[in-house]
């Protein structure tokens, strides 16, 4: 008995033991690089042909833990944990994964705020169509369908290859693309996709050239291709109201060493580029995937009576008051401050009552001061910040507004002056008929 109490305990240290080191580099609100992310993959070998975009993750403070996808040993969860914080999907012919990873397991683990990177290609199977499809992204329908442009193709050995394109359609975004303007176009190679126009979240962050479209390119066009020029997305995100964060492209390659180190040239044009922009592209928008760009907290939402500092149970009406919140922006090392100018408080009982613009000492703080309104009943300061790029910020805070006492109204009120006098006036009135009345002959 007492050898099997120890075998037992033994079993239960070994099991505590494996999960310790990924609760430890699990994600943080205050630490959010510290990440664990799983690698899938449909062979072990892109892991040397893509070095380049795993190498740069790592030096980024990442722990990259690569798997077949197939392997049986795939599992993100365990004992209701989740053993990593990111998922980067290069595995786009596997019809299912290995393990207890399946497709609802892949939408949970985002649903449950993670991110995930998902790369096909022109063998992209069912799982990884669907897993698109979930995120508001449609590959073409057609499996042997890949993008061409016949004017905005890359110049290249391969003569008459028009399927590696060239493409410097970026989507506006600092936040998204990093300050650093991307010089060279970026190389494509794969299958387009189109956005779910009922899906408000997803964003085109590439885009084709209006000279591209989708079909196969080893037969005859004979109907208009479903998916032409600028409407075909090369590479979309999407960030989830939880805000997971999901990057969606049809080119593995686009991530391959071979496309990072290439020259370009787009064909009709004399601009030549020693390295394509590939490496910088892939580079900044994993940054803002894996919320190193772009993650904003809040702290200390205060609020009191001005001229005080203690946060009261209730105000009255028409008391003045302020109200303060600290945001800050993760700048992939450290919290810095985040500045703005279109932050916004709304003092709220079933619609705002009170909106109010936030001023900011650049330093993080945002502050203003109001009267509160003549309408008593329960009210909630909401903060609701959502700006392309940057994760939303909902923030509330509850507190009951009263009227006035009995005892604290003025005794005398200047408006009311005509009631007084009127009623001093009736009374004079009525004691002038009444005397007359009595003592009139």
């Amino acid at each position: 008995m007492a050898e099997a109490r120890f075998f037992a305990v033994f079993l239960l240290t070994l099991s505590l033991i494996s999960v310790r080191p990924f609760s430890v580099v699990s994600f943080s609100q205050d630490h959010p690089t510290d990440r664990q992310i799983l690698v899938l993959l449909d062979d072990l070998s892109l892991k040397s042909s893509h070095s380049l975009f795993f190498n740069a993750l790592r030096s980024r403070g990442f722990s990259l833990d690569f798997k077949l996808a197939n392997d049986p040993s795939v599992s993100v969860k365990r004992y209701g944990q989740y053993l990593y914080d990111g998922l980067i999907l290069f595995a786009p012919s596997t019809d299912r994964f290995g393990g207890s990873l399946d497709l609802e397991g892949v939408l949970d683990f985002v649903d449950s705020g993670h991110d995930l990177i998902l790369a096909a290609d022109s063998n992209a199977s069912d799982l990884i169509r669907n897993i698109a499809s979930e995120s508001g992204v449609d590959f073409d329908e057609d499996p042997s369908a890949v993008v061409i442009d016949h004017t905005g193709y890359a110049v290249s050995k391969v003569e008459g290859d028009h399927t590696l394109i060239a493409s410097d359609s970026y989507i506006e975004s600092d936040v998204i693309l990093g300050s650093r303007k991307i010089e060279a176009p970026v190389l494509f190679k794969g299958i387009g996709h189109s956005l779910n126009p009922k899906n408000s979240l997803v964003l085109k962050v590439l885009s084709a050239s209006p000279s591209a479209y989708s079909a196969n390119p080893t037969s005859k066009l004979l109907n208009p291709p479903p998916l032409t020029g600028t409407t075909i997305s090369l590479v979309s995100v999407l960030q989830a109201r939880n805000n997971a964060r999901v990057m969606i492209t049809g080119s593995l390659a686009m991530f391959s060493n071979k496309l990072f180190k290439s020259g370009v040239q787009r064909s009709g044009s004399s601009d030549k580029y020693e390295n394509s922009g590939n490496e910088q592209f892939v580079t900044e928008l994993s940054k803002w995937v894996f919320h190193e760009r772009g993650h904003l907290k809040a702290m200390n939402l205060k609020h009191n009576k001005i001229g005080e500092t203690e946060e009261p149970a209730g105000y009255r009406i028409n008391d003045d008051l302020e109200f303060s919140v600290e945001l800050f922006e993760w700048s992939g090392s450290s919290w810095v401050p985040y500045v703005a100018n279109d932050v916004q408080v709304q003092f709220f009982m079933m619609s705002p009552y009170v909106l109010k613009n936030l001023s900011t000492n650049k330093k993080g703080l945002y502050h203003t001061s109001f009267k509160v309104p003549d309408i008593y009943g329960v009210f909630q300061f909401k903060v609701e910040y959502k700006r392309l790029g940057y994760t939303t910020l909902s923030l509330s805070k509850q507190i009951p507004v009263r009227p006035f006492k009995h005892n604290e109204y003025e005794r005398f009120i200047t408006t009311a002056y005509p009631y007084y006098g009127a009623s001093f006036a009736t009374m004079a009135g009525f004691f002038i008929f009444s005397f007359v009345f009595l003592y009139h002959k």
